[in-house]
C-alpha cells in the first residue's frame, strides 16, 4: 500500500487559458474544482461530452522522468493537469476510490496526452507521456483540497 502527497494544485478558467497555481481549492461533487475550466465549461456538457473529468492528476515522478529520460524540462503547471502528486501510482487508482485529504475521488481513466498539449508547451511529449499522462477522476465526496494533503487508497 502507499501513502502519497498532493504537491501542487493548478486550474485554468477556460480552455487554452494559462494555468494558475493555488494552495487550496474547493472540490464539488459531480462538477469539478471551483473556477476550473472542467467545472465551468457548460458547452462541453451541452454537446454531450461524456468523459468524467472533474479532476486530472499527474505524478511528479513523470515530470522527473521527462527530464531524465527524454531531456524535456517542463514545469508541471505546463502539463495542464489539476493535481500533481508525489508517491502515488496513479494508474493503479483507475476504477478505485482514494482520499486526497478529506476529499474522495474515483479514478475513471487514463488522461493521455494530445497534440494540443504538445503544441501548447512546444515539446514533443506525446510519446514520452503515453500511458504516463496521468488520470481523470470523479469527485465522490467534496471539500477543500490543500497542498500537502495525504493521498491514500480507500480499499486494500
Amino acid at each position: 500500500m502507499f501513502q502519497g502527497t498532493l504537491i501542487a494544485i493548478f486550474t485554468a478558467p477556460s480552455s487554452g487559458e494559462p494555468m494558475r497555481a493555488l494552495d487550496h481549492i474547493e472540490a464539488t461533487v459531480g462538477c469539478g474544482l471551483a473556477g476550473d475550466r472542467y467545472a465551468t465549461d457548460v458547452a462541453k456538457h451541452d454537446r454531450g461530452y461524456t468523459k468524467i473529468r472533474h479532476v486530472t492528476l499527474i505524478e511528479e515522478e513523470t515530470v522527473t522522468a521527462l527530464r531524465r529520460d527524454h531531456e524535456i524540462d517542463v514545469a508541471p503547471i505546463l502539463l495542464r493537469r489539476n493535481l500533481v502528486t508525489r508517491g502515488v501510482p496513479l494508474a493503479h487508482l483507475i476504477g478505485r476510490r482514494f482520499r486526497v485529504g478529506d476529499v474522495v475521488l474515483e479514478g475513471t481513466e487514463q488522461c493521455e496526452p494530445c497534440q494540443y498539449l504538445a503544441d501548447l508547451i512546444g515539446h514533443p511529449v506525446l510519446k514520452p507521456l503515453l500511458h504516463r499522462g496521468g488520470i481523470r477522476a470523479a469527485i465522490v465526496t467534496g471539500g477543500a483540497l490543500r497542498v500537502g494533503a495525504t493521498i491514500a487508497p480507500l480499499d486494500g
